[in-house]
């Protein structure tokens, strides 16, 4: 045993530790702010533990205690004449914030959560999700059978999520020399959509599962301002990509296991002609500022549907395996990276 193993740790160390541990009851009590829509209720003026709990229709004492504990984080803030007032983390669990995040601390703290964090040393030893051990079937099989409350929450985050970085992604993309685009696996189609309203000359089209793109944003759908230079097309890029383009975007859908993600870019390769682009935007478990996130996103898709976050690494090796030319990586935002390649001639 090394003599540093004998030295005692630090104070700070210590506590560190057992604040991590504790890590549960802190994200339980973001889930409960969010829950009872309390960033909601309180505006610019400072309100008593008394004014919100009868706003939240909540017992005062105990909400003092969850506002004191959110406090502790920089979530909400307490003044010297014990009220509470909004920070610029609690404000973005306002609904009605422009980059509200209320329902991704719902969907993170889902009731399947808790289920499921405990399981994580069960994953990291077979290296597979853990849901059909608990629930006896896959986990988007289960949001659609049997937690239709857990969907709707997963729908409003995903869509919350997706609006806030097609904002960023559309004021990121250079367009230099592009007529036509696809959103490959692009859900409701709002990156599409930024793009098509930024670009009044580009055409575009939506891949996506039926069920998925029959809910396509409305500005793409037929009678929307967009619908004359949008195409709608169901179907599983994992299968066959019917179309060809200029620019082909891939968000955050590479997050299945390796061979899924080959066969996706096969698909891409053999649909595009040469020279065409291809835009892979992703968060990365490494090389980010928001390094905890990802991580925590990574072992969550663990657990879910066994899946995983890419390294910088990981996903350049997949680019060039597919025959990709990877031009550029550049961060999009803090939390994602966009991989520049294109079809060699």
């Amino acid at each position: 045993m090394t003599t540093a193993q004998h030295q005692p740790p630090s104070p700070q160390s210590t506590m560190r530790l057992r604040e991590l541990v504790f890590g549960a009851a802190c994200a339980a009590a973001v889930r409960a702010a969010a829950s009872l829509r309390i960033a909601d209720v309180l505006d610019d003026r400072p309100m008593t533990a008394e004014e919100l709990a009868a706003a939240v229709h909540a017992e005062p004492k105990p909400l003092r205690r969850l506002l004191r504990a959110l406090s502790c984080y920089g979530v909400f803030a307490e003044t010297d004449d014990d009220r509470f007032t909004h920070t610029d983390m609690s404000r973005q669990l306002r609904e009605d914030a422009p980059n509200s995040l209320r329902y991704i601390a719902l969907w993170c703290t889902e009731p399947w959560t808790w289920d499921a964090w405990p399981r994580l040393d069960d994953a990291v030893r077979t290296g597979r999700n853990i849901f059909p051990d608990l629930y006896g079937k896959e986990f988007f099989e289960y949001l659609h059978d049997d937690a239709d409350a857990s969907a709707q929450v997963f729908n409003k985050a995903m869509t919350h999520s997706s609006r806030q970085s097609a904002a960023d992604l559309a004021a990121f993309l250079d367009l230099d020399g592009v007529s036509t685009v696809v959103d490959i696996g692009g859900g409701q189609g709002h990156v599409l959509a930024g793009l098509l309203e930024k670009h009044p000359a580009l055409h575009g089209a939506l891949l996506d599962l039926p069920q998925v793109v029959a809910h396509a944003d409305p500005r793409l759908r037929e009678g929307g301002p967009l619908a004359d230079r949008a195409q709608l097309l169901p179907g599983d890029c994992r299968v066959v990509i019917p179309v060809r383009a200029d620019l082909y975007i891939i968000k955050n859908i590479l997050e299945w296991d390796d061979e899924s993600t080959r066969r996706t870019l096969r698909n891409v390769v053999a649909a595009a002609r040469p020279g065409a682009r291809v835009v892979v935007v992703e968060n990365l478990v490494d090389d980010s500022p928001s390094m905890r996130f990802t991580t925590g996103m990574d072992l969550m898709l663990l657990l879910n549907v066994g899946g995983a976050k890419h390294s910088r690494a990981s996903l350049l090796t997949l680019l060039g395996e597919a025959g990709l030319l990877v031009r550029d990586v550049r961060p999009v935002n803090p939390y994602l990276h966009a991989f520049d390649c294109v079809l060699p001639g």
